[in-house]
């Protein structure tokens, strides 16, 4: 988390945009995310440099070639156009360095046809003057870039100004619940990962990121490193300058190529797409309704409705290939909307495949952007049903208040979220720790005998089933009332007497006093 000097330091770089004239949160994000890509490639080239000096054979793939571009109206050496570089040069002439040779070469990168390239073709510099660019710099240059772990943090803090919601129901999802969401569904090395609404790429950042750290083994496979930074991770999105942020995101956390294409999911036909995947992971738009005339057929094979939530579940069953896995956040009308193409899906989930587990999320995770109360949906594709029971966790504290402000709190239910849903039976051989826990009826993490009116408990298929797969969690959860022994009426009435002939000889007592004055 970004406090103290370095969150001061960042919120210095965003207002130095809004008092240069630029008031455009997005385009402020977009500005900022070029020039940290810049400074990325900077260092990329600095790592190429160290390594050949050190083995003494030439640099591989050089990000900047040797020679002289020649973009912009004066001819440069390459090694201008490093951060390093012109960070040093007045202000007039760094930003004819970065206008006229920078951007037109970062919209030159990426190999051909590749997503990058194609997101980077259309990357503009819109910082309107010489001295606000110069500002930036200084303050980017200020702020420490050198770790993993911060990098994400200051990004992250960066994309939490964009505090209003974005056009089609978009908002930004927090870390810590996509952290929750990637942990539970832990991806390996082998995963073909997909985010059909990808925005900035948060999720599939996070997924990298989990993978990078259980399974170092990653590093000392040629074929699976190959497929980290080439084929692991997909995203899609409709809105171009989010396709070019997720990709440059991606790439500022060290997944060199992968694919993030401008693509609407719900508009276009998946033939190509269709069975590819082994996980997803999204938060997709709550925009209403959309036109039959403008939604992809072969969804509407799937569940014939309007409504985008709904549409993006079987998007999803669509891009999952057998035995693949979801997490997806859904709005609570998903889990018990009355309509015939709400209670389908939810049959199909059931039913058709393997729904594991819903985990009701409090009101407020996701203010100021929106108060709707919301669920996280896990399930696994199978075409041939598997559902037995289905895990429902009642999230009462996510880390945070649940006001608009979101300030840190110490109460927080998603450690024991995640730590539950590994000592479920499904799970138990997931590790050798936990492989070893004897599940009995005395034990307090069997979440096969906890009681109703806990946190998380188990409901049965057939439970579900008879309840026309209604999956909202009040509808299985027991409210434990405390029992109260009242005393019996004739002895309150008793009192009630005595009380009444106390008040009585009260007044009595003070008529007397009045007459006698």
């Amino acid at each position: 988390m970004v406090t103290g000097p370095l969150k001061s330091k960042v919120d210095k770089v965003w207002n130095a945009f809004w008092n240069g004239g630029i008031a455009n949160p997005m385009e402020v994000i977009e500005q900022i995310t070029y020039l940290l890509f810049i400074r990325r490639l900077d260092e990329l080239q600095t790592l190429k440099e160290n390594k050949a000096n050190t083995t003494g054979k030439p640099i591989e793939n050089p990000v900047y070639p040797d020679g002289v571009d020649d973009f912009g109206r004066t001819p440069r050496p390459f090694s201008d156009l490093r951060w390093s570089v012109f960070k040093n040069h007045p202000a007039a002439e760094m930003f004819e360095i970065v206008d006229s040779h920078v951007f037109p070469f970062i919209r030159s990168l990426g190999e051909e046809g590749s997503s990058f390239a194609a997101n980077m073709k259309d990357a503009r510099f819109t910082i309107p003057t010489p001295a606000l660019l110069s500002k930036v710099v200084d303050l980017l240059e200020d702020i420490p870039m050198d770790d993993r772990d911060t990098k994400g943090d200051i990004y992250e803090y960066m994309l939490g100004k964009l505090a209003t919601s974005g056009q089609n129901g978009q908002f930004r999802t927090s870390r810590h619940i996509i952290k929750l969401m990637v942990d539970m569904v832990a991806p390996t090395p082998e995963d073909t990962i997909i985010d059909p609404a990808a925005g900035t790429a948060g999720f599939l950042v996070a997924a990298a990121e989990y993978v990078r750290e259980h399974h170092p083994e990653l590093w000392a496979d040629a074929r699976l490193r190959e497929h980290f930074d080439r084929t692991m991770f997909t995203g899609f999105d409709s809105d171009a300058a989010m396709s070019r942020i997720g990709s440059m995101n991606m790439l500022l956390h060290g997944v060199e190529n992968a694919t993030i294409q401008r693509r609407d999911s719900l508009a276009e036909e998946h033939a190509d797409a269709v069975d590819q995947y082994s996980l997803v992971l999204a938060n997709p738009p709550f925009a209403g309704s959309l036109d039959y005339e403008t939604t992809a057929k072969d969804l509407l094979t799937v569940v014939k409705t309007k409504k985008t939530e709904l549409l993006f579940l079987a998007l999803m069953l669509r891009l999952l290939k057998n035995g693949g896995r979801a997490a997806v956040i859904v709005p609570d009308g998903v889990l018990f909307g009355a309509s015939k193409a709400h209670r389908e899906l939810r049959r199909m989930l059931v039913e058709d495949h393997k729904l594991d587990a819903v985990v009701k999320l409090p009101s407020g995770t996701f203010k100021p952007y929106t108060g709707v109360s919301t669920a996280i949906l896990f399930f696994t594709k199978t075409s041939s049903g598997g559902t037995e029971d289905v895990w429902f966790y009642d999230v009462r504290a996510d880390g945070f208040t649940l006001d608009d402000k979101r300030t840190p709190t110490e109460a927080n239910d998603l450690p024991d979220v995640l730590t539950r849903w590994l000592s479920r039976p499904d799970h138990r051989r997931l590790s050798s720790s936990r492989s070893e826990r004897i599940e009995t009826s005395d034990d307090p993490w069997s979440e096969s005998t906890r009681p109703r009116t806990a946190q998380s408990f188990l409901v049965p298929k057939s439970e579900i089933a008879a309840q026309n797969y209604d999956l909202s969690l009040n509808r299985y959860k027991e409210v434990e009332h405390e029992e109260v022994e009242h005393r019996p009426p004739a002895e309150i009435l008793a009192d009630l007497a005595a009380l009444e002939q106390e008040i009585a000889d009260a007044t009595a007592v003070l008529m007397s006093s009045l007459v006698d004055k």
